[in-house]
Order: structure tokens, then sequence, then C-alpha cells
């Protein structure tokens, strides 16, 4: 039997839906008939998502939220179900580091400020917390639900440079795991939590660390990467796609509480 891959007529939730990966995944699934709520902190940013996607036939509207704001989500999630009816599917995608939290050759990790540190574990844990929470409880009260997060390599391996955000995202990993279990043993065994872990993937935030300015050349940075990657580059984003449609779809319906590397082979090579 070929499994289920249908998504058409899902509502689904994506926050940071503004950005380039979880625009990808905004846009992916419109394409596959699902009506997209597409949440971000900058509206305008939505905004010109949800249009690129009404302009290609699909469904979608924006909303601002800030994901640290619990009423906000609330506010949002009322309206997602007062056009829609209900929700679906849940893609905790905001998520972000903050340069102040990383180190360099002037800023070891003695130096890092706690404000610092403690504003990317908000961002990360708590902006996937909180709206697991608002959704959550919806899927809850209907009795079926998907929740995928998005976690990152840096979670499985900890990366050079960025202690507060592998902190965040092992966290993510973590939380990811306990929300299956108590989804599916205390509410309903229909509600799934799931979550991928990217590996490298060249966006505007993170260029300039993997190419030396203006060139396609690589950075000594750039070069460790690739060069423990086993496929020998960076991903391309429409490559997460695959692996969100398979862990938001009925193909993965006895699938819950793990985390899916899409990397290249980064976690499976050791460097030598």
């Amino acid at each position: 039997m070929v499994p289920s891959f249908d998504i058409q007529g899902k509502v689904v939730v994506v926050t940071g839906g503004g950005g380039v990966i979880c625009g990808a995944q905004a846009k992916m699934c419109a394409e596959l008939g699902a009506k997209v709520a597409i949440l971000d902190l900058f509206p305008e940013v939505a905004e010109r998502v949800a249009a690129e996607i009404r302009g290609s036939g699909g469904e979608a509207q924006a909303f601002g939220c800030d994901v640290l704001e619990k009423s906000a989500i609330e506010a949002a999630c009322a309206a997602v179900t007062a056009r829609w009816g209900q929700v679906d599917i849940l893609i905790n995608g905001a998520g972000g580091n903050k340069p102040a939290a990383t180190t360099n050759a002037d800023r070891n990790f003695f130096d890092i400020p706690a404000d610092a540190f403690q504003w990317v574990l908000n961002l990360n844990l708590l902006g996937t917390v909180l709206p697991s929470q608002v959704f959550g409880k919806a899927m809850a009260e209907r009795g079926e639900g998907v929740i995928l997060n998005i976690s990152s390599m840096s979670a499985i391996q900890p990366l050079t440079r960025v202690p507060a955000y592998s902190t965040a995202k092992a966290a993510i990993n973590n939380f990811t795991q306990w929300l299956a279990v108590d989804l599916a043993l205390n509410f309903s065994k229909r509600i799934r939590v799931n979550a991928i872990a990217p590996g490298f993937f060249v966006g505007n935030q993170n260029h300039d660390l993997l190419y030396e300015k203006g060139t396609t050349n690589l950075t000594p940075r750039g070069q460790q990467i690739v060069g423990h990657t086993p496929m020998g580059r960076f991903g391309e984003f429409d490559e997460l796609l695959g692996a969100t449609l398979y862990l938001i779809s009925p193909a993965s319906n006895f699938v819950t509480g793990i985390v899916v590397p899409i990397d290249g082979g980064f976690s499976a090579f050791s460097g030598v």
C-alpha cells in the first residue's frame, strides 16, 4: 500500500513563516492544497510570503505575531480558527541567533552577556513552547493534530562559537520528545510531535561566515563544514521539504517523538 502524503485541505500554521526555511515550507504546504497561516514578528514579511502564495493560486493569510507573547499567539489562534475552523498542523519555525551570544576572536565564552544568552534561549525554546501550548491545546480539544519543531545540527553535535544557540536547540530536541509523550498519553494518540534538524544551509544570516565577502570562495569555517559533510556541499532549502511533508502527513502516522537530521551526513561523520 502506498502511504498517503496528502495534506490537501489541512490548516497549517507556520511561525517564523516569513523566513527562508519556513517560507519554503509554507509555500510547499499551499502548493499541495493546504490553507496556510503565516505568523511572523514582522507582518510585512509574513504578508510578502502570503501574497506570493495567493498569487500562485494558493490560500494563505499573514499574521503579525510575537511568539514570546502568549496573548498574541492566542489572538492569532482565534483568528485562524475563525477563518478556517481549526488548526491541523503547527510548524514551529521561529528562532535564530544573536551576535552578542556568540564567541569570536574578540569575545570568548566568559564575555558573553547573560541577557544575550537568555535572548537566544527565549526565542528558540520559549518561542517553540508557547505556540505549542496555544495551538497544541486546540489540537488536544479536537483530539488530533501534528506539531513539527525546527531543531538544528548544533543540537546533535554542538558547534564552536554558538553556545546559546546549541543549548537552545538541544532543549528543543528534548522538548519534542517530552511533548510527544505527554500529548499521546494524556490527551490523544492522534497528536504527533516531531522535529527536523537542518545541517548547513546558506542564508542571509550566515552567508558571510561561510563565503568570503563578494566571492564564491569558502571561508575557513565554510571549508571546515564542507570538509566534515560527506556529501561535500551545503544543503539547498528545498531539500528540507521532503522530510517536512513526511512528518506532517499521514505517511508518518506511527511516528512521534523523533528528530530527523537533514545534514548531508554531517552527524554521521567523525572527521576521520
